[in-house]
């Protein structure tokens, strides 16, 4: 063994030492409909706006430590509940560690608890802070299987439930009464967090449940909605729960270009709202266009995403990158999504390519 085989040894967690990185295809060349991205850009007077934005920041101070505007900003814009306040986050992904981090109990090991197949970072997070991860099975129509979730929170007694509304890969929405059954058997000793990425395509929400339930935790992101590369989620929870979670929080997670951006592109969210229109009409398009091919089953999806079941899912996808065209080969994460595919929906152009690449993939 190395000297630097040894140092690895003797400092690092075996867990995390046994793990593989969260891998990120290279995209250079592809049109790239792996991961759920908004295809448009803004308007170009926009972009120009930007831009003036952003050559004004104040890059030589920290950010303003309670993000006060774009917080404001977001509680006016997103349809957060009166008296509710939001924590931001670098992402969606550093919320969920959030979360994790400050349900960590020191004197027992805790549970995170998901439906499967769904969003790794969940598990990935609770395995981070020290917890337990406890999957349960999707039916095999990727609907939620409730009785076998009931069972799970009374034999785990789980700290967090994350429930991907709509889910992350299979793009369907679990029944809403379902989700209320799960937020009703955690009151007292769990919390049960809703995590909305895909709303704007979903257009269904618990954010205005919030007060109903003590224990919701409501998170979103607006990665989804246009904005993936500024890294800003967001998430609100009773003003008592959401004060314990802003402890955990790092100071100044969120960056000046990040807040600005985020800003001026609420001051204009009427134009993603319209981009998530359009998209909203290519996915009925695109999933009336993959159900005409012969042996292609076609699944539900409130998000801009498709999952689709072919009779080979490595051949195909294969046969997709030489075409340039990169999706989400999705078939080895659960035996639910065996020779399944997820592809992002896009513009008409990407998605008429895409299209074209997909029947010569099918083809012998």
């Amino acid at each position: 063994m190395s000297a630097i085989d040894t140092l690895v040894a003797n400092t690092i967690r075996p867990d995390v030492a046994a793990m593989h990185g969260y891998h990120v295809a290279d995209a250079s060349g592809f049109i790239k409909l792996d991961a759920m991205e908004n295809p448009y850009h803004l308007p170009e007077h926009l972009l120009q706006e930007l831009g003036a934005r952003l050559a004004a920041a104040t890059l030589n101070r920290y950010p303003v430590a309670s993000y006060a505007t774009t917080r404001q900003k977001v509680r006016d814009t997103l349809g957060v509940p009166a008296g509710y306040d939001v924590m931001l986050g670098n992402g969606s992904d550093e919320l969920i560690a959030i979360l994790c981090m400050a349900c960590a109990q020191q004197e027992r090991r805790a549970v995170v608890l998901s439906p499967t197949p769904s969003f790794v970072m969940y598990a990935r997070s609770a395995q981070y802070a020290g917890m337990d991860y406890v999957g349960v099975p999707v039916k095999a129509d990727l609907t939620l299987d409730l009785p076998a979730m009931l069972a799970a929170i009374e034999q785990h007694k789980p700290a967090l439930v994350f429930l991907s509304y709509p889910n992350n890969p299979t793009g369907n929405l679990f029944a809403e009464s379902d989700i209320v059954a799960i937020i009703k058997a955690l009151d007292g000793f769990g919390l049960a967090v809703v995590d909305e990425a895909y709303e704007p395509f979903a257009q269904q929400t618990f954010m205005d449940r919030l007060p109903q339930f003590d224990n919701l935790v409501v998170m979103r992101t607006v990665s989804k909605l246009g904005l993936a590369g500024i890294r800003l989620g967001y998430m609100s929870a009773a003003p008592k729960l959401l004060a314990q979670f802003d402890k955990v929080r790092p100071p100044y997670n969120i960056n000046v270009l990040t807040q600005t951006a985020a800003e001026f592109a609420l001051d204009h969210v009427e134009v993603l709202n319209q981009q998530a229109t359009a998209l909203r009409a290519a996915r009925a398009d695109l999933m009336a266009a993959l159900a005409k091919f012969p042996g292609v089953e076609v699944f539900p999806s409130a998000a801009n995403f498709i999952l689709i079941r072919v009779p080979n899912a490595d051949d195909a996808n294969v046969k997709l990158l030489s075409h340039k065209v990169l999706i989400k080969n999705v078939s080895k994460m659960h035996t639910v999504l065996t020779n399944c595919l997820r592809i992002t929906v896009s513009t008409p152009a990407e998605n008429a390519t895409f299209l074209d690449a997909f029947a010569a993939s099918l083809a012998a």
